[in-house]
């Protein structure tokens, strides 16, 4: 369906949501912004919540928001799909690759709503989803009452006399979209990082994967299936959310990965780069917090040599920037070959005809 950005008058072809009951050919329509795996899921809560309940069975078709892999015989559910399914108590079949029949309701529903939704809107401008989807659910409720032509009845009475009493009552609390992030390493300092944020893990994980799924208020961790951490949600990017009872009890921790191992690694590339990796892990609250980053600053010499880098942890310290971040754009700019007293000293004066300068204004 198409929609108008207001802004700069661009088209955008949106997506329409489908859905349609099994015994009475109730249908639901809606459109989104895309097929991606939130919409996609966002149409399946507001669905259940506009039927008041839950089928048994659900059959989609294959697209990747539904089934990360298709299979003959075995699909692979997308595990966020997968977690709404459980979540309202509900079976996923999809149907099976070029096979319409597996999901004959929905096809006829689909030819429905765009024979009855779509096309009396074709001439209709909308500038907005939410505008879109007003006109939507006008013509869907028309289709919805309208009588069946080989039924003495309309899709509303049969979904009142027989789907209705089958669905399934919905949950207490709605579904929490989740977020999936598969085979996450977990570092030295056992902690794993997700949207900008690091999380700790039981520390034996070190260097192992996990399976990360997060919501808008919880972070959890999965190791072969089982859940090793949950830690609630922190939208600070480059802080630690860290368990105590992930800790290593001792100081011969995660595997000889130690403060002064680090520091003693880092004095191999210079006196410059020690000092650097020991302020880092001093500036945390649990030194363990600062080995991911002190590993990424001496690995920088690999990539850009040992007096480079010397050269640009000095700079760093002048400039009281003792971080990865700023190290690592010292490299990639350059500036660490420039002179340190010439680029602390101030600019040289313009010269141009067009400038005043201060005698001007005495």
């Amino acid at each position: 369906m198409p929609v108008i950005d207001p802004g700069t008058g661009e088209v955008h072809e949106a997506a329409v949501f489908v859905a349609a009951l099994g015994a009475s050919n109730f249908t639901y329509a809606e459109v989104l912004e895309s097929q991606a795996l939130r919409h996609w899921l966002d149409a399946h809560v507001r669905v259940f919540e506009f039927l008041g309940g839950t089928p048994q069975v659900l059959v989609p078709d294959n697209l990747k928001a539904a089934v990360s892999k298709p299979s003959f015989y075995d699909p692979d559910i997308n595990p966020s799909y997968q977690d709404l399914a459980d979540h309202y108590g509900c079976v996923v079949i999809p149907a099976r690759v070029r096979k319409p029949r597996d999901k004959a309701k929905v096809e006829n529903a689909v030819l429905q709503v765009e024979r009855w939704v779509l096309a009396p809107l074709r001439n209709q401008r909308f500038f907005s989803v939410a505008e879109a989807n007003k006109a939507v659910r006008e013509r869907l409720t028309w289709l919805n009452e309208r009588a069946l032509s080989k039924l003495d009845a309309s899709r509303r009475t049969l979904f009142l006399e027989l789907d209705k009493p089958a669905l399934k009552p919905l949950p207490a609390a709605r579904f929490e979209i989740p977020e999936w992030r598969l085979n996450a390493g977990v570092n030295i300092d056992y902690h794993i990082e997700f949207d900008g944020h690091y999380y700790s893990v039981p520390y034996p994980l070190v260097q192992k994967r996990v399976d990360v799924r997060a919501t808008a208020s919880t972070v959890e961790c999965f190791h072969n299936g089982q859940r090793v951490a949950s830690h609630p949600r922190s939208y600070v990017r480059g802080k630690h959310s860290t368990i105590n009872e992930h800790r290593p009890r001792t100081h011969r921790l995660l595997a000889e990965w130690t403060p002064s191992r680090l520091v003693r690694w880092a004095s191999t590339v210079g006196p410059e780069t020690a000092q650097a990796v020991e302020a880092v892990m001093a500036n945390r609250r649990h030194p363990e917090q600062g080995f991911r980053t002190a590993l990424g600053i001496i690995r920088l010499a690999d990539r850009f040599g040992k007096e480079r880098l010397e050269r640009a942890t000095e700079r760093a310290r002048h400039l009281g920037a003792l971080n990865y971040r700023t190290i690592h754009s010292l490299l990639k700019t350059g500036l660490d070959q420039q002179p340190l007293q010439s680029a602390a000293g101030p600019s040289p004066a313009l010269q141009h005809e067009n400038v005043r300068g201060p005698d001007y204004y005495n």
